[in-house]
């Protein structure tokens, strides 16, 4: 049973975290590409144009593998999460199946007008597809986390007498207090990822003097919604996700935050420490005294219960992998603050094009957006584990009974090495896109 458990969650994890590489930058780079259309719109200047046309071949390659990578976890909730499929279907499906019939094809039918349709529609019926590829690229993570949402904290729900859950009141799915402070914390993620991407694109033409107007438009571009939402994603996006786990998930956060054990008068904040979970205690710590009292409650002195103060049988499976998630998350995040505002400041001075240290940073830093994401994303799985539906399911209890761990680890292998393909072929494509540049047209 335990192997069975582990080898479906980690086939799930797998398969998810690969997955979400492409609909992170999607997201992010729908905004800014309706951006770029509606600047040509006002000005006239083709270089937004075809900027914007460049970056939307880059959304169709990544939403095609979006859609690729996405399918297999679709399967497997009938296939290693039958039990939970079954019991908690008539909740989550809802909300599965509206992003589904109403999202995904509205992002994709109007993606194909914006790629092939502009001549035939006119300028602004091709910004009002680009604007409704990025309504429905949005509104699918807002469903998708609508169910992410319900599964942290259940609400208008009733359980019947087989264990199955049943949903009394469908807008209260959408008012759920867990949804909005997610939603926003996520897509602001997303708005990060694709800042960096714009940006060390733009970073690349400018230090390989190749296609230097758009790189100079696409750092700018970049950096400009990189500092944005560098900003939003800490205050109040993130303040406010956090002050929500410490409110309805207190032993998680507890957890996250590397508290073992209560302290009178306020808690520090942890800025470095090893979780030593055998001892709960953590090693090598440095600490600011109170400042995590402040943060959360706006009192220094508000005392914040440790992992001590709960049931070891509802601490969190994995202390030592959500504390270095969330700290991971948390790190890299003020990162992408210092350096958008250093290039933002470089950028109001009119040197950030020849600051090629920034530039250098810029293009160094593509990855680690996404690593910030993928951590984000554990934090809040690890910090629900061992529920499935917070306080009412467990996970042990969600799994299929019929599906072996070996059939599991074989098609987890299988996975492994597809997506390892289909990683290298899109590395491949958006390469060579990249490499050939936009393409340019007349000047209006």
């Amino acid at each position: 049973m335990d192997d069975m458990i582990f080898y479906d969650r980690m086939q799930f994890a797998f398969t998810i975290t690969f997955h979400y590489l492409f609909p992170q930058l999607t997201m992010g780079l729908s905004l800014m590409i309706v951006y770029l259309k509606w600047k040509f719109i006002r000005t006239k200047n083709t270089h937004f144009n075809d900027a914007a046309k460049f970056w939307m071949k880059i959304f169709a390659l990544n939403f095609a593998m979006g859609v690729v990578t996405g399918i297999p976890m679709e399967f497997q909730f009938g296939t290693n999460w039958a039990k939970f499929s079954e019991l908690t279907g008539g909740i989550i499906g809802q909300t599965l199946a509206m992003e589904g019939m109403f999202s995904f094809f509205l992002e994709s039918s109007f993606l194909g007008l914006f790629l092939f349709g502009e001549k035939l529609m006119g300028q602004k019926l091709h910004f009002l597809t680009g604007f409704l590829v990025f309504l429905g690229s949005w509104a699918s993570g807002y469903l998708i986390i609508a169910t992410h949402s319900w599964m942290q904290y259940p609400v208008g729900y009733e359980i019947l007498e087989n264990g199955k859950f049943v949903l009394t009141n469908f807008g209260a799915l959408f008012s759920n207090p867990w949804l909005l402070p997610s939603f926003l914390h996520n897509q602001m993620g997303s708005v990060i990822t694709s800042s960096f991407v714009v940006a060390a694109v733009g970073a690349f033409y400018i230090l390989n003097n190749k296609h230097s107007e758009f790189g100079k438009l696409f750092l700018k571009t970049g950096v400009i919604f990189g500092l944005v939402s560098s900003i939003l994603i800490a205050f109040p996006t993130g303040d406010w996700a956090a002050k929500n786990v410490a409110k309805h998930q207190p032993v998680t956060f507890a957890a996250m935050e590397g508290i073992f054990e209560t302290e009178d008068g306020g808690s520090e904040i942890i800025l470095i420490g090893q979780p030593d979970t055998e001892n709960k205690k953590l090693d090598n710590k440095i600490a600011v005294p109170n400042v995590l009292s402040f943060l959360t409650y706006q009192r220094w002195d508000t005392q914040i219960k440790g992992l001590n103060e709960f049931d070891e049988s509802v601490h969190p499976t994995n202390i030592p992998g959500l504390y270095y998630s969330y700290h991971i998350m948390v790190g890299l995040g003020t990162i992408f603050i210092g350096l958008m505002l250093l290039a933002s400041i470089q950028l109001f001075r009119k040197k950030l094009y020849t600051t090629k240290w920034i530039l250098w940073s810029l293009m160094f830093m593509l990855p680690f957006p996404y690593i910030a994401n993928t951590a984000g994303w554990y934090t809040a799985e690890l910090g629900r584990q061992p529920w499935l539906v917070y306080n009412l399911l467990k996970t042990v209890d969600g799994i299929s009974p019929t599906v072996s761990s070996g059939n599991t680890l074989f098609t987890l292998l299988g996975f492994i090495g597809l997506y390892l393909l289909l990683g290298l072929l899109f590395l491949m494509l958006a390469g060579k896109i990249i490499n050939k540049g936009p393409e340019i047209s007349k000047q209006i």
